[in-house]
């Protein structure tokens, strides 16, 4: 649709207006994370799904998850939680270790240079807005889902995994 079809299209009415100005709300949402994004970035060399994997680990039993949990957590595919993983370990800020009960399978945990990384970061927004979700009630957080599902839907985005940004390797279709 051309900017003279959406111009057209939101000049009608009041229904219009109200739904240009979600599309402006999220379009808002976008941007900060956007901008935040390359904020750590440049400041801290980690991507925000990065820095959300370690702040995962920080808050899990003995610092350790496993690959499976960071792929629900993250809804990211398995490649991309490993790539994501590979970087972190090679910054020394996780490591890959044997479980204890299946020595064929390896748990992640956080390191204490992980630790430190995560002690200098800033509360970055999904840590602010995940604080001001947990206050509100379960009857409450049902409605955010479902009009984030409403819109998720509406946008026909349900197939697109959550990684923070296209790689090159990644196909635009």
């Amino acid at each position: 649709m051309s900017n003279f079809c959406l111009q057209r299209k939101y000049a009608k009415g009041k229904s219009e207006l109200d739904t240009l100005e979600i599309i402006v709300s999220i379009r808002k949402i976008v941007r900060s994370l956007n901008l935040e994004s390359k904020a750590i970035q440049k400041d801290f060399g980690l991507s925000i799904t990065q820095l959300l994997c370690l702040g995962h680990l920080q808050n899990s039993p003995d610092y350790r998850t496993t690959h499976k949990e960071l792929m629900t957590l993250l809804s990211l595919n398995s490649s991309t939680v490993s790539g994501i993983l590979n970087r972190l370990e090679k910054r020394g800020y996780v490591a890959r270790i044997s479980s204890d009960t299946d020595k064929r399978s390896k748990l992640i945990t956080l390191t204490a240079s992980g630790l430190k990384l995560l002690e200098e970061t800033p509360n970055v927004l999904h840590d602010r807005l995940s604080d001001r979700l947990d206050t509100l009630s379960a009857e409450n957080k049902a409605m955010v889902q479902k009009s984030l599902n409403f819109i998720i839907a509406a946008m026909e985005i349900r197939e697109v995994e959550a990684s923070p940004l296209l790689t090159p390797e990644e196909p635009i279709d």
